[in-house]
């Protein structure tokens, strides 16, 4: 059955049919608006071109896998797609063991160029000043953020660390980098953006780095302990402004903000509060399923304004299982993605 074909008929009949995954059953590429709905980043297996990119429609009842092999006449997107990024028209999708950033059309997901100069592991991306920064991190080798123009993708310089060169995040168009991998690590490297040169670094004072993002030009990160953790806001010129203490909740990662309110994880269980509380909340807003490994569990945690998205990894030995929750802490929908899911992102 031809896509478009396809389409009218799911549209027709959606609350009917629910959750439903389409396909092009011919060799005739079919352009498909990808612009209303979610892109869900799935890593695929380590050592093969497995990355890629499921599509889900903005009211979960539309699901189409593999959108850039659907897209470029069946081509293999890459090894191990670490995140996406968006500016403008364009999708950024960056293949940390392919050391390689795709960059598509985010709209129809046709490949629109790539990034491959000066790049080894890449980790994350963010953009700022019209410049791209990216986040390298090799396993006991070099740590940098390579940085290249917005406009032609051209390589300008790179800066070198002696930590870790993790998450990477934009505030107040300046760059900051999470010097912290795998719960290791409380530094948070300031990068001037107007010199390209690090500003500052910003020690945390208790907890080690899970996770850094941004948030209304302020930085926010969560550090986790063995009986507390904690979540620090960060000006968009290096201060430690405000910190909330998480007390009783060891090994907080995985933080969102949406609506006011922050989200996190510590294990199996996915906790909710006001930005503005000051006292951590006692019982979880839910727990997820058992998996074949704690590992998987709740590889993929993702906020978008009134859904939880969770993935389940199932050891990355086949399709990853997708968990929409409310903000209530109610199960909206399920259904599968790709291999490795680990985020989700509005487009």
């Amino acid at each position: 059955m031809k896509l478009n074909k396809l389409l009218h008929f799911l549209f027709a009949f959606t609350l009917l049919l629910g959750i439903v995954s389409c396909s092009n059953d011919n060799n005739d590429e079919q352009e498909v608006f990808y612009g209303n709905g979610f892109l869900i980043a799935n890593e695929g297996t380590f050592g093969k071109p497995e990355g890629d990119v499921t599509f889900v429609s903005a009211d979960l009842n539309l699901k189409q896998d593999n959108i850039f092999s659907l897209n470029n006449g069946g081509a293999k997107l890459g090894d191990v797609l670490q995140m996406i990024a968006f500016k403008g028209e364009n999708a950024y999708l960056l293949l940390n063991n392919s050391n390689r950033i795709q960059i598509v059309n985010r709209f129809n997901f046709k490949a629109a160029g790539e990034i491959k100069a000066e790049l080894n592991v890449p980790r994350y991306m963010a953009f700022a000043n019209n410049n791209i920064y990216v986040t390298n991190d090799k396993y006991l080798g070099d740590k940098f953020v390579s940085i290249y123009k917005a406009s032609d993708f051209s390589f300008i310089k790179k800066i070198t660390f002696t930590d870790a060169a993790e998450r990477i995040v934009e505030a107040g168009n300046n760059i900051f980098v999470q010097n912290a991998s795998f719960g290791f690590g409380n530094k948070i490297t300031y990068i001037n953006t107007s010199t390209n040169d690090i500003q500052s670094t910003i020690t945390l004072p208790n907890g080690n780095i899970n996770k850094i993002i941004s948030n209304n030009q302020n930085v926010y990160a969560i550090a986790a302990g063995t009986t507390d953790s904690y979540i620090y806001q960060i000006s968009s010129t290096g201060n430690i402004t405000k910190t909330t203490t998480l007390t009783g909740i060891a090994n907080g990662t995985n933080l969102e903000i949406s609506n006011g309110k922050f989200y996190f994880s510590s294990g199996k269980n996915v906790y909710a509060m006001d930005m503005t509380a000051t006292t951590a909340p006692t019982s979880p807003l839910f727990t997820v399923a058992n998996s074949v490994d704690n590992f998987s569990a709740l590889y993929g945690f993702s906020v978008i304004n009134d859904k939880i998205f969770t993935s389940d990894s199932n050891g990355f030995t086949q399709a990853s299982k997708i968990v929409v929750y409310s903000t209530s802490g109610t199960i909206i929908r399920s259904f599968t993605a790709g291999i490795g899911s680990n985020s989700v992102y509005a487009n």
